[in-house]
């Protein structure tokens, strides 16, 4: 029991985490042995726990934070990555949103997608809904692409060990 809370443990920080987001959390799971539903539905909630605190305190903590070079650095770099998807979002508002968080590739995340919504100065509810779609659309590509391939490669398996 305590080892299987430790694993949920494992794959729902490896999701709320940037970069890796759900992406990094799905084959994780799979690996730990979690079922397909299991390693979605633990990667999606891991995934939108940090969006809603990053809409909140974004623009306070850059604020606060640009008074120091280093920091003033670092989201001014930010600002500038977010800035080149954000002609594609702002052109199709709520649907851009979710499908740049929707496309499993690094940089498209839930994290990118709640800066990129307050770049833009979306509305909160609007941005939340839009980046929820996208992680569920994520979450079903990347549970779909990992549990599939696992499947094949046990297929294989069989063929060449039989």
């Amino acid at each position: 029991m305590a080892e299987r809370m430790s694993d949920v443990l494992k794959v729902v920080v490896t999701s709320i985490l940037p970069y890796l987001e759900l992406r990094g959390a799905i084959p994780l799971a799979c690996g730990l042995g979690f079922s397909a539903f299991e390693a979605y539905l633990l990667a999606v909630v891991g995934n939108m726990i940090p969006v809603v605190p990053i809409m909140i305190f974004f623009d306070p903590a850059t604020r606060w934070c640009s008074k120091f070079p280093l920091c003033k650095r670092f989201f001014d770099r930010l600002r500038e990555r977010n800035q080149r998807h954000a002609p594609q979002v702002q052109k199709y508002g709520f649907w851009g949103l979710a499908l740049f968080v929707a496309v499993p590739l690094p940089m498209t995340g839930a994290w990118s997608g709640a800066a990129i919504a307050f770049l833009l100065g979306m509305r909160k509810r609007i941005a939340f809904a839009s980046i929820f779609l996208g992680v569920l659309i994520a979450g079903i590509i990347v549970t779909i692409l990992t549990y599939g391939l696992e499947v094949f490669v046990n297929w294989i398996l069989r063929i060449v060990l039989s």
